[in-house]
């Protein structure tokens, strides 16, 4: 309990007033941290998805709960299997799917077949159907012309709200505005993010953001797990078991070293997103290629410690809205801010020829200064985290001054006041204080005498009791009633005056938020490519150019980007699928050569540079690419109730059924989950279907161990087809590896080596050496003969022994069942 207290007192040896004391106790607060960490405190973003499908288009929008942004993509054609809906429900994974009831054959099926993939579970979206009315053209224009944004100043007319508007959401997608109206009823109903909050108080909506899936490369899940650009592992941390994962060993890992979260979001974004925009990819590698520049290191240093003050804004944005801003929400936003000017200031003085230097140069207004300056003049971040609420610093309000002057002065004041009390109270009284309680008032306050036992002793005439604490009797007084009409209740005045004055800061502030969510997205933007150009001069990556004429990819000298990292020593190797020759690569070799290492580098490489990045190879020349297909792994789960060959099927059936012309497709060992003969069948079949597609087939590298498949020539002759190998030498007994890829086909698949390697014991692998011999000649496949004799000996020892155990002057003994039954059995393993 906050008070002001100031206590005189009378000696033992003297009745009169003796000295007075004052004191003045204040509220006990928790300090505030020096740095807050308010991303910790986020709940889990969750995205509320709404579509509409009609006559071939589709129109969508979701709103995003991590910065209360709605999303939404123009009309859209797209197939009936509705595959444009898929991938994006794949991206974004949304929480819920909104519709409307009334819907076509087409978006029924899709669905009835969403809600029922029991193995995306609790991924699952939940399906919620409106009635078609929710979704009216005119309806959902007047809800988005009508909506609360803090973003559109509150001095613009309703014509400027609609011109403004206009130039944000395209009213002439007929779909995509009925999305938009649907998603806003949707977010009245359930309120989400504000489901405690009074009903007057609406869902916050601080931007209108458009995105677009054209020129995206098309990978599926299956690709990004067996390429490892994305693995979750557990977190080693017993403090983090709940919130479950971290990033391990992967391509997003290795190339994550934003600042901010908003750039590791980003960064993650272009990961599920690469593109065959060459302008986009261009202008990344320009800024990438400019921090790689010996003399521009400082620079970037600086950029990057800007960059690690850059927080979440719209969360604090957010809880503006709400009216739920924190002290150390002030002290964020100030940094960030401040940060935002310096990263402008830098920008400034680089090469304007760049666009992201040049936009942030431009778009950084003074409107951030004007903030900063509001927050800096305004705010008394010590004294806010002192008293932890909002206050604001001297010379801004007098009447809050004023009234603080009168607070810091009662002490001394109200000791007079108590000398006063203390001459007109009982002599028995030794001492008095008079007292300030915010919304109580003041009030006379003395000790409990030990003969005041009974409630009724408690009066005393001329004061009205209050309340007994701490034995210590509290009551109004003439005096007390007198200030409490005088000085009023001083605390609450001022609380209630700073708190005002906060809200007309947020106010300010707000009416800024499109200017700070546009700081976030470039200073995110160059937080990612400051991380992709400080990883490329670590490891040493190059610039990749793009040829939109050459259908598929030529690297010379690549590596991959994670096992590099993990061997001692890693042997580069070059790849090239251009034109109409060698459009099949047909690699074979031992087990352990590195035919896999090698498909996944050809698989990276590729995906990096369609992402912005610089490669690990000398020289990389990428071309018209629309999707990157995989069948290396088998991604198993017991949820989806599917063997392990028919995952590898379902793998395969994607690349068969979607390829093109412009895609890479990467198989490696498929056929090995079931009977050989059939296996290496499919394997030749699915080779074939794509030979015969002459120059629209896809750049496929198919890794086997089938070597059957080029001894019986099951794949036709033409230059569609290539034949790689990785290059070994035999050296005695031994198997050296060179790992090197070279044209040509494995002579064998040299399994006997990898086995001893991994331990077996040598009677096994020459056995099976021995056996497999057999198999390619064609002869007959006979018993050891020293495995034979032991077992005869065995067998010739058991029955030794039972005849020792025989009890022949046994009366109840009959030889001839024993003969029958137990020596002839035997007899026929033995002779």
């Amino acid at each position: 309990m906050a008070s002001v207290a100031a206590t005189p007192a009378r000696t033992p040896n003297e009745p009169g007033p003796g000295e007075a004391s004052a004191s003045f106790p204040t509220m006990a607060s928790v300090p505030g941290p020096q740095e807050p960490e308010e991303e910790g405190e986020e709940e889990p973003a969750e995205i509320h998805l709404c579509v509409l499908w009609n006559s071939g288009y589709l129109g969508i929008a979701y709103y995003d709960t991590s910065d209360s942004t709605i999303h939404f993509m123009p009309d859209a054609p797209d197939h009936e299997s509705l595959k444009l809906l898929q991938r994006v429900l794949d991206e974004i994974d949304p929480r819920s799917v909104v519709t409307s009831a009334k819907q076509d054959e087409n978006m029924t099926r899709f669905l009835g077949k969403l809600a029922s993939q029991e193995h995306r579970e609790p991924k699952r979206p939940k399906i919620i159907f409106l009635p078609s009315v929710d979704f009216g053209l005119e309806i959902s224009k007047q809800r988005l012309l009508s909506g609360n944004y803090s973003f559109i100043p509150d001095s613009m007319t309703t014509t400027e709200k609609i011109l403004f508007l206009s130039s944000i959401i395209p009213f002439d997608c007929l779909l995509t505005v009925r999305a938009l109206g649907g998603l806003l009823k949707f977010l009245c109903r359930r309120r989400i993010g504000v489901e405690l909050e009074e009903y007057n108080v609406s869902v916050p909506i601080l931007g209108f953001k458009k995105f677009v899936l054209t020129n995206l490369v098309s990978i599926d899940q299956d690709t990004y797990s067996v390429l490892q650009i994305f693995k979750s592992e557990s977190h080693p941390s017993v403090y983090k078991v709940a919130s479950g994962l971290k990033e391990g060993l992967s391509l997003f890992g290795i190339l994550n070293r934003c600042r901010c979260k908003w750039g590791e979001k980003l960064l993650r974004l272009w990961f599920t997103r690469p593109t065959q925009d060459l302008g986009e990819l261009n202008s990344r590698l320009d800024v990438i290629q400019f921090f790689l520049l010996p003399q521009n290191l400082d620079m970037a240093q600086m950029l990057h410690r800007l960059l690690g003050h850059i927080k979440n804004v719209p969360l604090i944005l957010k809880r503006m809205k709400l009216s739920h801003t924190k002290v150390s929400d002030w002290q964020v936003l100030y940094k960030t801010v401040y940060s935002a000017l310096g990263l402008r200031d830098a920008c400034r003085s680089l090469p304007q020829s760049i666009q992201l230097f040049r936009d942030i140069a431009q778009e950084f207004s003074d409107d951030l200064h004007h903030i900063a300056s509001l927050i800096g003049k305004v705010v008394d971040f010590e004294g806010s985290l002192a008293e932890n609420r909002f206050t604001v610093l001297p010379n801004i309000d007098p009447e809050i001054d004023e009234k603080k002057r009168r607070l810091m002065g009662l002490p001394s004041f109200l000791t007079e006041v108590a000398r006063k009390e203390l001459e007109n109270l009982d002599s028995r009284i030794p001492s008095c204080s008079v007292i300030y309680i915010p919304l109580i008032g003041f009030l006379l306050s003395i000790p409990r005498l030990p003969s005041m036992v009974e409630t009724s002793d408690f009066e005393i005439e001329g004061l009205d009791f209050m309340f007994l604490s701490e034995e210590k009797l509290h009551y109004r007084s003439a005096r007390t009633k007198e200030l409490d009409a005088l000085l009023g209740d001083l605390h609450c005045d001022i609380r209630d005056q700073e708190t005002l004055l906060m809200h007309q800061l947020q106010c300010q502030v707000l009416a800024r938020a499109a200017g700070l969510t546009r700081v976030l997205d470039l200073a995110s933007r160059l937080d990612v490519l400051l991380a992709l150009a400080s990883a490329a001069r670590d490891y040493g990556y190059s610039r990749p150019r793009y040829s939109p004429q050459l259908l598929g990819v030529r690297i010379q000298n690549g590596r991959h980007p994670l096992m590099e990292l993990c061997a001692r020593t890693f042997v580069p190797n070059s790849a090239e699928c251009g034109g109409d020759i060698g459009r099949v690569k047909v690699i074979t070799g031992p087990n352990s050569s590195g035919k896999s290492i090698y498909l996944k580098q050809v698989g990276l490489i590729t995906f990096m540079a369609l992402v912005g990045s610089f490669v690990p190879a000398e020289e990389a020349e990428i071309g018209a690419v629309d999707a990157i297909f995989t069948r290396i792994h088998s991604c198993e789960s017991i949820s989806l109730g599917l063997s392990t060959f028919m995952i590898d099927l379902n793998q395969v059936a994607k690349a068969v059924n979607n390829a093109t012309e412009r895609s890479l497709v990467l198989v490696d060992e498929f056929g090995k989950g079931t009977n050989t003969v059939d296996g290496l069948a499919l394997l030749a079949a699915v080779i074939r279907h794509w030979l015969a597609l002459g120059p629209t087939c896809p750049h496929v590298f198919v890794a086997t161990n089938f070597l059957s498949l080029v001894q019986l020539q099951l794949l036709p002759q033409g230059p569609l087809v290539q034949y790689l190998t990785m290059e070994t030498c035999e050296d005695g007994d031994d198997l050296v590896f060179f790992y090197q890829v070279c044209e040509g086909v494995a002579r064998a698949s040299h399994a006997s080596h990898t086995a001893a390697q991994a331990g077996l014991p040598e009677k096994l692998i020459a056995r099976g050496k021995q056996v497999s011999d057999l198999i390619r000649s064609g002869k007959p496949i006979k018993p050891v003969q020293e495995l034979l004799k032991e077992k005869q000996m065995e067998n010739c020892q058991t029955l030794v022994d039972k005849f020792l155990k025989l009890d022949l002057e046994d009366p109840s003994l009959d030889l001839d069942i024993f003969m029958s039954q137990e020596v002839l059995p035997a007899a026929t393993t033995i002779l």
